[in-house]
């Protein structure tokens, strides 16, 4: 397969063109808008922080990438969507690990290397239920297990933490809910799943951010 094969993954693609994914493809501003905010709180409060700023820089990327998947709907493209969305979660579970949980590197990098490991098992065992989106729950569960933990230290973050974790679940569920739908709603849900996953990422680097400062 070339990478400059087309792909048609979603309810609202209609045709080859540019612009078959209107809404998918225009509501990837979530994500830069997301990196603006979060880049704001940053400058304010700890601009000395660079792995929230590089994690800031990858919201951008992604933002970036699933526009470029949305509009050319080719398998380069899709590489330059799910890279970056890795990227951040990978970076952001190290971190949320050694600064929430208060682990030592190597210990927040071994259970990382892990998770990836292991992600792609529990993917494929979760695909009966969750279709396409089984890739994304790992991620949650790790959410929810990190804010869980959290909580317990800091109770404000930890409960904004596991609050991102619940707005990821319907997240989620409106990228299950795309083709299921299809007949009945031609613009699909996938569009939703953006507006969402902007705001928990804008979430999520605001606890990173706040955490820090404080």
């Amino acid at each position: 397969m070339a990478l400059s094969d087309q792909v048609d993954n979603y309810c609202e693609r209609i045709g080859p063109d540019f612009w078959s994914e209107p809404l998918n493809a225009v509501s990837n501003a979530a994500f830069l808008i997301a990196a603006f905010a979060a880049f704001v709180l940053w400058r304010r409060n700890t601009p000395d922080d660079l792995p929230a700023f590089a994690l800031i820089a990858i919201v951008v990327a992604t933002g970036i990438g699933s526009f470029l998947f949305h509009t050319f709907a080719t398998r380069w493209a899709s590489l330059a969507d799910v890279i970056p969305i890795a990227l951040f979660i990978h970076g952001y579970l190290f971190f949320a690990l050694k600064r929430y949980l208060e682990l030592p590197w190597w210990g927040a990098l071994g259970i990382v290397v892990v998770f990836f490991g292991a992600s792609p098992f529990a993917a494929r065992a979760l695909a009966p239920l969750t279709g396409s989106s089984s890739g994304y729950v790992p991620a949650l569960m790790a959410l929810y297990t990190v804010g869980t933990l959290f909580v317990r230290r800091n109770r404000p973050l930890g409960s904004l933490v596991l609050l991102t974790g619940l707005l990821f679940t319907v997240s989620i569920g409106m990228r299950m809910l795309d083709e299921p739908i299809c007949a009945q709603l031609a613009t699909g849900t996938h569009f939703l799943w953006h507006i969402l996953n902007g705001i928990v990422l804008y979430l999520l680097l605001r606890v990173l951010i706040l955490q820090r400062a404080g």
